[in-house]
């Protein structure tokens, strides 16, 4: 995937542990992108009351603990494609894997950086910028993953077609522009990485655009080196 440039170093998200509920609402919300979504949902307060362990916090707002694990642990994500890659397979994986993903994941970190931007608009180290970089990046993704799902993919599952080439190469052109942002958007969070003492909805902030960045850059490699070449090839 020659087109994406991006530092080879991104900040690890480390996973959650397996006992959920005796974790705290600050560490639930920096290791498990999509949990910040959940807890505002549920008035549950992951920044200034970050320290509470989930468990706490939900007798104290009379929800359901179990409940709420259960839903959390259903936002760990599946990375394994299918062991033999048929392209409708692979397709229908890449769109619940990376295309639902995205759609999920960049409005709850535009908001996020939106909040950061605006509370710590004094701070040296705010990404000024970040939620407007976030916004462009969503809105060609969406773009860009209506194509592949209207136009390319149905070709795709079909068996292919004399005329494929032409929007694969689109996407192709398109993945080069995808691959600017992310290095765009590593120069913006200094490669994911909060400043010291950095609250939790900064830190949740980054471990966000970090799991963005990975899946992005997967995503992007699935189709070019996997599902694409086999269409490619004169003799398919």
């Amino acid at each position: 995937m020659h087109a994406v440039h991006t530092p080879h170093s991104l900040a690890p998200v480390t996973p959650p542990s397996a006992d959920l509920a005796q974790q705290s609402l600050g560490e639930i919300a920096v290791a498990l992108p999509g949990a910040t979504a959940v807890f505002r949902r549920l008035k549950l307060d992951f920044c200034c009351g970050g320290q509470v362990r989930l468990v706490d916090a939900c007798a104290a707002k009379g929800l359901d603990a179990d409940a709420l694990v259960t839903e959390l642990k259903a936002l760990v994500r599946d990375d394994l494609a299918p062991a033999t890659p048929e392209p409708a397979a692979l397709v229908d994986h890449i769109v619940s894997r990376y295309h639902e993903v995205h759609r999920a994941q960049l409005p709850e970190l535009i908001r996020m950086a939106r909040r950061v931007e605006a509370v710590h608009r004094d701070h040296p180290h705010v990404p000024v910028g970040l939620a407007d970089h976030l916004e462009r990046m969503n809105e060609e993704l969406c773009d860009h993953m209506a194509k592949e799902e209207g136009v390319l993919f149905p070709m795709l599952k079909a068996g292919g077609h004399p005329m494929v080439g032409q929007p694969i190469a689109m996407m192709r052109h398109e993945h080069v522009d995808h691959g600017e942002h992310l290095a765009r958007l590593v120069e913006l969070t200094h490669e994911h990485t909060p400043p010291q003492g950095a609250c939790n909805t900064w830190r949740a902030l980054f471990a966000g655009t970090a799991q963005l960045a990975e899946d992005l850059i997967q995503h992007i490699h699935l189709e070019n080196n996997v599902l694409f070449p086999a269409f490619e090839n004169p003799s398919h």
